[in-house]
């Protein structure tokens, strides 16, 4: 390598290679095909992971936002999956995050017009669980949603238009490790 003949020539590779080593380079991470092209297996592979399903539940009827009260919701997910959930929902445009307006610092997720279309699987899925396999939640409360489920789901989309975090259906309470033992019996 030669010496520079000029300060010009000295300032001008001294820019190039500062240039140079301020460029970022993003990997996009790649979506990955889905295994076949049957829709019921394309929409698992985006959302049907039982995190992924909570995750959504969480912020459709309860007004869950941010990403400590997804952690405290009671079902126990690790926050190394939690991060890996929301990710993995934000890269197939179910949900959006952004800044909080109150603190810039912390992040507020919300559904995006592809998430919330998933309002009535959401509602048919409670409802299955609740007639197929014993729950928490009250009988009277998921026969009020099963005679009146339009209802229901229009008060969903009407809350998700106004941004409205008041939650549509409480948190069930956890069945007790002596509950689960008695169960076992």
């Amino acid at each position: 390598m030669t010496e520079p003949t000029s300060t010009d020539e000295n300032r001008n590779r001294l820019q190039n290679a500062s240039e140079m080593c301020s460029v970022h380079f993003v990997v996009k991470k790649r979506v990955s095909k889905p295994r076949s092209g049957c829709p019921v297996c394309v929409s698992l592979e985006q959302f049907g992971d039982r995190w992924s399903l909570l995750i959504i539940r969480d912020m459709m009827v309860r007004g869950y936002r941010t990403f400590r009260e997804f952690q405290n919701a009671g079902e126990g997910i690790a926050t190394n999956v939690l991060a890996c959930r929301l990710r993995k929902l934000k890269t197939h445009g179910i949900i959006t995050a952004e800044p909080a307006t109150q603190d810039g610092r912390s992040i507020h997720y919300r559904l995006t017009p592809k998430g919330i279309a998933l309002a009535p699987v959401m509602l048919e899925l409670l409802i299955w669980a609740s007639r197929q396999e014993e729950t928490a939640a009250p009988c009277g409360f998921v026969e009020q949603m099963e005679k009146d489920r339009q209802g229901v789901l229009n008060e969903t989309y009407r809350r998700w238009k106004q941004r409205d975090t008041t939650p549509l259906i409480p948190p069930f309470p956890s069945p007790t490790k002596t509950q689960a033992r008695r169960k076992s019996r």
